[in-house]
């Protein structure tokens, strides 16, 4: 279970575990709670994060998706150097916002 803090206008979630095939479905379902009972912008926090694999980069670029249709906007932070490099070599970086460590 990740912890969520509500700050204004924005929601901050820390998955505090990798965010690979055996945990992305519950994180997915988690965060679209998440977005659905709070407005505002949404801030993923990776610190401790030292992996997402493809299945976890999906379940980002879905509730990116998600958050654009409403107007709404995703950031990454916090992003260890290993994600953060396929972050950037899918050029997620130009869709939304994602801040190495």
């Amino acid at each position: 279970m990740s912890e969520i803090i509500v700050e204004g206008n924005r929601t901050i979630v820390r998955p505090n575990m990798d965010i690979v095939a055996s945990v992305a479905e519950d994180f997915k379902q988690e965060l679209l709670l998440t977005i659905e009972a709070n407005s505002g912008d949404l801030v993923i926090d990776l610190k401790g994060v030292e992996m997402v694999d493809s299945i976890g980069i999906g379940v980002i670029i879905s509730i990116h998706n998600k958050l654009a249709r409403a107007a709404r906007e995703l950031k990454v932070i916090n992003v260890c150097h290993y994600v953060f490099g396929l972050f950037s070599t899918m050029r997620l970086n130009r869709r939304f916002t994602v801040e190495a460590v």
